[in-house]
């Protein structure tokens, strides 16, 4: 990965450590909000005759997480061609 200038680098690690922090407080959200503290407010309604609570617990963090990481790769692909330092 090769920088124009330092200011160039320090943008970019910015724009990607912005990316990181915001996708993580969704993963910290969905994890321990909706698993945890809201599980049973969650758990007045259902999902596919399950409990939204242990639903979100069991089965919502995982597709939360894959879900998560696909956004990251689109994220940080368009991040690497804003700062030209794709691996085309």
């Amino acid at each position: 990965m090769a920088f124009e200038s330092k200011e160039q680098a320090q943008a970019y690690w910015k724009e990607n450590l912005t990316t990181m922090g915001s996708l993580l407080a969704i993963w910290f959200l969905v994890s321990y909000g909706a698993g945890i503290l809201f599980v049973d407010a969650l758990n007045s309604l259902q999902l596919g005759g399950f409990k939204l609570g242990f639903w979100f617990s069991q089965q919502g963090s995982i597709y939360t997480f894959v879900a998560l990481i696909f956004v990251y790769v689109v994220r940080m692909n368009a991040l690497d061609r804003k700062f030209n330092v794709h691996e085309d």
